[in-house]
């Protein structure tokens, strides 16, 4: 049993524009069983109803957000349901660490259709908040924060506008790295942390470019704070993934990690802002609980 679970408001509003066209893709291989999420956080619902209809591929088409919330609910469930991924979204990064044509909808419907094959894919998690594709902390918060007030540029557009102009008005995050080599441990200001389960975000970034989805680790990407001059070499070598190895960059592959803030900080799983509830925080990864429908070659 396949059904496709679609969110209307997903790249603002691309979801609702691609329907007639998604829904036309698979009636053609006599796939007919649609649900449409109704509000923000609805995934989760729709997810468990699938669940105990036993629906075997859940087919989810929308961008970052919805996919790692409905992700996250059929991997908490413990279902062996697998997940597919139709790109709807602004970035549609997660989707981008899979062989799968997740941007034709036609190719995905067809390999739908087919079966595919089934792929075990990483979760990670901050405290006990999982994610599918990044966390991140300091500068990407205050960057997501900037993207919800963007009401004229779509797609990847909006989160490059949106960094480029907090590059000179964030101060920075003081933050002491635990779980790596001591280059990590001082506590220091530093400009971002990224925890990355995939390789890119933000739709234009390749943020992690050694990262893999199925190595039972998270990559974390450490931008240390300089002169605000500096940051914009940064940000522009972030985007072709050149960044890594930069005196201020620092890579590190791991399966858990320790951060020790100021104060509780706010952060961001696959766009979505949470505030921890405690200075210290555990990111850590979550190997193979995830079961995807990917693409044989």
């Amino acid at each position: 049993m396949i059904r496709v679970l679609w969110n209307p408001a997903s790249g603002r509003g691309r979801g609702a524009l691609l329907f007639p066209r998604l829904r036309a893709a698979f009636e053609a291989h006599g796939l007919r069983d649609f649900v449409q999420s109704q509000r923000e956080g609805d995934e989760a619902r729709l997810v468990r109803e699938a669940i105990a209809d036993g629906v075997q591929t859940l087919v989810v088409a929308g961008g970052d957000g919805t996919w790692g919330k409905s992700a996250v609910a059929l991997a908490q469930a413990g279902a062996p349901a697998r997940m597919a991924f139709v790109a709807a979204g602004t970035g549609n990064d997660f989707a981008k660490n899979l062989r799968a044509p997740a941007t034709d909808v036609e190719a995905m419907a067809a390999l739908i259709a087919s079966g595919g094959v089934e792929r075990r894919v990483d979760l990670g998690r901050v405290d006990g908040n999982w994610f599918a594709n990044v966390a991140g902390f300091g500068f990407d918060v205050e960057v997501l924060m900037a993207t919800k007030g963007s009401r004229l540029l779509r797609g990847p557009a909006v989160y490059v506008a949106a960094a480029l102009g907090q590059l000179f008005s964030f101060g920075g995050i003081p933050v002491r790295i635990g779980g790596v080599a001591s280059l990590f441990a001082p506590r220091r200001n530093r400009l971002m942390l990224v925890f990355a389960n995939g390789k890119e975000f933000g739709g234009a970034f390749k943020i992690a470019p050694m990262a893999r989805v199925d190595d039972g680790k998270l990559d974390a990407v450490v931008f240390e704070d300089g002169i605000k001059l500096g940051r914009v070499a940064l940000l522009a070598r972030a985007l072709g993934g050149t960044h890594i190895g930069h005196p201020k960059v620092f890579h590190k592959a791991g399966a858990e990690f320790e951060l020790e803030f100021d104060s509780p900080p706010a952060y961001e799983l696959d766009g979505d802002l949470h505030l921890a509830p405690s200075r210290v925080v555990t990111v850590a990864s979550l190997p193979g609980v995830l079961r995807v429908l990917d693409s044989p070659t």
